[in-house]
């Protein structure tokens, strides 16, 4: 079975893989959890939070938005804590903090956030044919736009690469590599 060659043998790698990378998402909860994670990513491999994923859903209340948006200093440290299991890292706690309350506020305008973002999209999938990992981007005018968009409503992390990574994975963008059994299975079509 042909896979996108970012894939390492991990099961766990190869379970995110095959069944939740580039699956539309349309619950505000997990767009939530994908939006910490990618920021707790920045400087760091995806491989590497996924890992952790399991400590940041406890030490998060399960991405419970309206929770985490009340967090106080005490949390913080809770957090940062050698216990947590999630990266000790004070700026990308602080952020998704500062997000839960920037993700609350578009909840509050749109609906849902999944309302706000897939309406960049026009509700549908970019579904892109590269052939190769080489082919495919690190950022485009769309994950320019959104990330400009999110940081006027108050977000942080979220960098047009960090966004693209973001679209990537929450479905927005499937950029499944034509040889990758997902391929087709995500709607790519042979030429």
């Amino acid at each position: 079975m042909m896979r996108c060659g970012w894939v390492n043998d991990d099961p766990l790698y190869i379970h995110y893989h095959d069944v939740e990378w580039g699956v539309p998402v349309y619950d505000d909860t997990k767009l939530f959890e994908f939006l910490v994670l990618e920021g707790a990513q920045a400087g760091l491999s995806w491989y590497t939070i996924l890992k952790k994923r399991e400590h940041y859903r406890v030490a998060f209340d399960g991405f419970d938005i309206q929770r985490v948006a009340q967090y106080d200093e005490d949390k913080v440290a809770q957090l940062l804590s050698a216990e947590s299991g999630i990266v000790r890292n004070r700026l990308k706690v602080a952020s998704a903090i500062r997000n839960a309350n920037a993700f609350l506020r578009v909840q509050e305008e749109f609906g849902t956030f999944a309302d706000y973002l897939w309406g960049f999209v026009d509700g549908k999938p970019l579904i892109n044919h590269w052939e190769s990992l080489s082919q495919v981007p690190t950022r485009t005018e769309l994950s320019d736009q959104v990330s400009r968009d999110l940081k006027r409503r108050g977000f942080n992390f979220v960098g047009t690469t960090i966004m693209y990574a973001y679209l990537q994975a929450v479905g927005i963008v499937m950029d499944h590599v034509t040889t990758c059994f997902r391929y087709r299975e995500l709607g790519g079509k042979a030429d």
